[in-house]
């Protein structure tokens, strides 16, 4: 199967190595639809005594179809470590005005000197 995706391509001047560069690629459009993002944040339960704060961006996605988006971001340190956060949004919830969001949920990863994770929950920022 084939997808036309298109975009544009903007080079990065964070480089690891000396004699190479890199690009980011922002795709625009996924099989002739346009694709959006959306932002998330929110503070984790609290669990062996403290909490997380997070934030991110969902994975692109195809506008105006039934649709979910794949996020992943790593907590900011808060008592000496950090943990992750994965997993896909629940499907498009309408909003009266036009665009939507979308319900997110999940545990992270297992971290701490006391091994130990936390709950997390919210919803996205609205699309255009």
């Amino acid at each position: 199967m084939k997808i036309q995706v298109s975009g544009f391509v903007v080079h990065s001047e964070d480089s690891n190595l000396d004699s190479e560069h890199s690009h980011i690629l922002f795709l625009t459009s996924w099989d002739g639809r346009p694709i959006h993002r959306h932002h998330f944040a929110g503070v984790t339960s609290i669990n062996a005594g403290h909490d997380h704060r997070y934030t991110g961006t969902t994975e692109p996605a195809p506008t105006g179809v039934p649709h979910n988006h794949r996020y992943y971001t790593v907590t900011f340190l808060n008592d000496g470590h950090k943990h992750e956060i994965r997993g896909a949004t629940g499907p498009a919830i309408p909003l009266p005005n036009g665009g939507h969001f979308h319900h997110f949920e999940g545990v992270t990863s297992v971290n701490g000197a006391h091994p130990h994770s936390h709950k997390y929950s919210g919803k996205t920022s609205p699309s255009d």
